[in-house]
């Protein structure tokens, strides 16, 4: 602190004569830095939940504000009030990634054919394996762009296939697809529909053909802007504020790819996702499995 820095030069009394500070106040202040045990319980409990707070941040790709940390302090049974967290948080200088606006990167093709919209701006589903969305983006690197597709399962916006490349052809988007197809392995019985915006990729002949090899019926937004796709664009826009946007600038399409594979473990495995009930991706389906098991042990 300031008189600790001048103390030798000025002394302490005539420092605290001009700040104004008693300097029995600056004393006391003094020797609870020095012995932790004379502070006050408030202190000592600030000081615990301090190591736990930076922790879970850090944990976190430094991208959790002060909701996000709150949350996933309790699920932890560290018991503390959200108005504590923002305090602490805002002392230590941490803060959460902030959104930046979209960017669109669909370039329609109008003379393709395109299948009808079955999804109509609803990206909800009642179970896994029953709807998919699929969308792309890009990153600027030293050696140029990159871009990288995913493939989102709506049921808990599960990310069950990627892919970067130096090429936004149909053929990466197609990997991410089959990707997805050898994790999910959709069955006929789910009736699993695919939707995407009007990007050429999306709607070229190897891709529509591999959905109908796949049994799984596509679906292309009807009107040609970002609300087609929305919880891709959602997702998306989570990956370029967490990871692109604070971990840049970026050297290659290797270093893109790590950081993506890094991400999409902890988004599905231990993100915190607000519409499903703060909990990851991978424990909603859990818990969605874990009911059926119930019901029909039940029945």
């Amino acid at each position: 602190m300031f008189i600790d820095a001048h103390r030798d030069e000025y002394g302490v009394e005539p420092i605290c004569r001009v700040l104004p500070i008693a300097p029995s106040t600056y004393r006391a202040h003094a020797r609870r830095l020095a012995d932790p045990a004379l502070r006050s319980d408030r202190a000592k409990r600030d000081a615990e939940l301090r190591h736990e707070i930076r922790r879970v941040w850090a944990e976190n790709f430094e991208v959790y504000g002060a909701r996000k940390v709150w949350r996933q302090l309790n699920r932890e049974g560290i018991e503390v009030a959200r108005c504590t967290v923002e305090r602490l948080m805002a002392e230590m200088g941490l803060a959460g990634a902030v959104r930046g606006k979209p960017v669109k990167t669909t370039r329609p093709d109008p003379a393709a054919p395109c299948p009808r919209d079955r999804v109509n701006r609803q990206f909800h589903a009642p179970r896994p394996n029953a709807l998919w969305l699929s969308d792309f983006t890009y990153v600027a690197t030293w050696a140029g762009f990159v871009y990288v597709a995913f493939v989102i399962d709506a049921f808990a916006r599960r990310i069950v296939g990627w892919r970067v490349s130096r090429s936004m052809q149909a053929e990466f988007v197609l990997d991410a697809l089959e990707q997805a197809i050898h994790d999910r392995r959709p069955a006929e019985r789910d009736a699993l529909v695919h939707h995407s915006d009007r990007g050429s990729q999306y709607v070229s002949i190897r891709y529509t053909e591999r959905l109908a090899e796949a049994g799984i019926d596509p679906s292309v937004g009807s009107t040609g802007d970002s609300y087609d796709n929305a919880l891709a664009e959602t997702v998306i826009g989570l990956f370029k504020t967490e990871v692109i946007r604070r971990r840049g600038p970026w050297r290659s399409l290797e270093a893109v790819e790590f950081a993506t594979l890094e991400w999409v473990d902890w988004f599905n495995t231990r993100r915190l996702l607000e519409p499903i009930g703060n909990i990851p991706p991978a424990e909603a389906e859990q818990r969605y499995h874990a009911q059926g098991e119930n019901a029909a042990m039940a029945a």
